[in-house]
């Protein structure tokens, strides 16, 4: 059983998820972490990134872009495990990345 997710909330954020994913997986380890990236239908190709080079990374792919509250409810009620932790990066500009 999964103790610990650690769901990510993207929307086109494919350079992010390359430049900051490594450190997530490589803090994450463990038998009962997981890493989720719930992606906010992304236009980019943050899907296939995730696929191709984060094999060890649990997609969840959201029909259309809900936003970051009904983004994680809808990523959230897809988890199963005991705790969670919400993670999320701010630019220089203090504008949420959905990361």
């Amino acid at each position: 059983m999964i103790r610990t997710s650690v769901v990510i909330l993207n929307w086109n954020g494919m350079e992010m998820l390359r430049r900051f994913l490594p450190s997530v997986i490589a803090c994450s380890q463990g038998a009962d972490v997981e890493i989720c990236v719930a992606d906010n239908a992304s236009t980019d190709a943050s899907c296939e990134v995730v696929e191709r080079e984060f094999p060890s990374v649990r997609l969840i792919r959201l029909d259309c872009n809900y936003g970051f509250a009904e983004g994680y409810n809808r990523a959230l009620s897809q988890i199963e495990a005991k705790y969670v932790v919400l993670l999320n990066v701010t630019n220089n500009n203090n504008r949420t990345l959905n990361f």
